[in-house]
């Protein structure tokens, strides 16, 4: 099990969130702030087997580009989103450690 961790441009966070639940990925939305992509961003944490990855960023990259045929192309310079993958096995030591 991966966690991906998904820090993604305003303009494409309402069609990926919809669109993803669509094809059933569970998903956390948070609230984040901060320079890390320049402009507005939010932050999705998706649980994900490691044989889903692959048809997972295949998905979010249709997505985006739905909405640019849509929106037409952003006229910023950064990315439609960054993501990072963590496998959950090593991210128990930091859960068990911080609980209360």
């Amino acid at each position: 099990m991966k966690l991906m961790i998904c820090v993604v441009q305003n303009r494409y966070r309402d069609a990926l969130e919809e669109g993803l639940k669509k094809e059933d990925y569970r998903m956390t939305e948070l609230a984040s702030s901060g320079g890390f992509m320049r402009r507005g961003s939010t932050t999705f944490l998706i649980g994900i087997s490691e044989e889903d990855i692959d048809s997972l960023k295949i998905k979010m990259q249709e997505i985006c580009l739905s909405v640019e045929d849509t929106k037409g192309k952003s006229k910023e310079k950064s990315s439609r989103y960054t993501s990072f993958l963590i496998d959950v096995k090593d991210s128990l030591p930091l859960l068990q450690h911080n609980k209360v």
